[in-house]
């Protein structure tokens, strides 16, 4: 049996929107982007949309636009994936990391105020695998610090923390559309924010930093090529009209998972926050409780034609960040712990009971 990390969810609903694109002649800024950027931002529940051609796209417009600098500081968590904190490195501004919670994985909020300094500009949080941080407590904290709160739900499009939907109450957040993600667009993101200058600042970016009167060849500022293409685009939108169908099926999936997986000793499965009223799960990971078997157990997993990775190898270890910054092992704990733990294992809407049963006797192996 050979099993795939993921796969996108592609109906013939997807391949003919695309085939009409193709058709009509307009690939690019026409209105199939429009339509996709409407879709989310109703969603989501906020004012602007701004589809770009990846989140981490994305994550830099944002910092862009919401005044980050050289020499600003920005608090956010070494336990994710290395763009959350290179578009912090994109405009020579410097990340300051928090351990993370070591239930959640995600940022943890109780160490954060002893990280702010007067350098401190934003707190970047990140919905890591999916699971939303709280996103009213680092709300507060921001307002009361008078800081930017950016949240990066690139991995929890569809999760709800304490009824509130990812996305809705940062300054700005940012979705992505890679073929592992929730929904798929090929390779593409989306910006989302209440504030009419940072849509209208990201708008402008994303499009080589052209004039908001849309005048062709007028720019107003040093901008980039981040567009999304109308193929994409007409991808993106029709995932959108199946996205509770598509968190159904993952939702299915990992209680598969969790029925498969339950009882077998020296694993620990995913943690989910009694306050978490959606999981729209991006990957399904658990944790070795012998943190030195992590290489031994994913090559038994590999030779069993089973797809696995180690999510995440935590950022301040990586190697220009520790020669930039002098990170060493030990730096952040739990964070390091997990990277040496923490195993993603093949997950897709199709996945069937067979397939899950099949993995979990392959992990009982690797365990005797």
């Amino acid at each position: 049996m050979k099993l795939s990390l993921a796969k996108p969810d592609i109906t013939q609903k997807e391949i003919d929107a695309v085939v009409e694109v193709m058709k009509s002649g307009v690939l690019s800024i026409g209105p199939r982007i429009k339509e996709f950027e409407k879709k989310v931002a109703e969603y989501i529940g906020v004012k602007h949309a701004i589809a770009v051609n990846s989140g981490t796209s994305g994550l830099h417009l944002l910092i862009r636009a919401l005044g980050i600098k050289e020499g600003d500081e920005v608090i956010t968590t070494p336990f994710s994936f290395i763009s959350s904190s290179n578009c912090i490195l994109f405009e020579r501004a410097k990340p300051v990391f928090v351990d993370i919670d070591p239930y959640t994985l995600d940022i943890d909020i109780n160490r954060i105020e002893e990280k702010i300094t007067d350098k401190t500009k934003a707190i970047l949080a990140v919905d890591v695998f999916g699971h939303p941080v709280d996103i009213k407590r680092l709300r507060a904290i921001a307002d009361e610090y008078g800081l930017k709160l950016i949240e990066d739900a690139c991995e929890a499009l569809g999760s709800e923390y304490d009824g509130i939907k990812v996305g809705s109450m940062a300054d700005g957040a940012v979705f992505a559309f890679y073929p592992n993600k929730q929904i798929t667009t090929g390779e593409g993101g989306m910006i989302v924010t209440n504030s009419d200058e940072v849509n209208a600042l990201c708008r402008s970016l994303r499009n080589q930093g052209r004039s908001k009167c849309g005048l062709w060849l007028e720019h107003e500022y040093l901008g980039y090529n981040y567009r999304m293409n109308e193929l994409s685009a007409a991808i993106g939108s029709v995932q959108m009209d199946r996205l509770d169908e598509i968190i159904k099926k993952r939702c299915m999936v990992a209680n598969m998972y969790n029925e498969a997986l339950s009882g077998i000793k020296g694993i620990t499965l995913p943690y989910i926050s009694p306050k978490v009223t959606v999981m729209s799960w991006f990957v399904y990971v658990i944790r070795l409780e012998d943190d030195k078997k992590q290489a031994q157990m994913m090559q038994h997993l590999i030779d069993s034609g089973i797809s696995c990775r180690p999510y995440f190898s935590p950022i301040h270890l990586q190697k220009y960040m520790v020669e930039q910054f002098g990170y060493t092992e030990g730096s952040f704990p739990v964070a390091e712990k997990a990277g040496r733990t923490c195993i993603a294992l093949p997950f897709y809407n199709d996945m069937s009971a067979d397939e899950i049963e099949y993995i979990a006797e392959k992990i009982r192996e690797g365990l005797s």
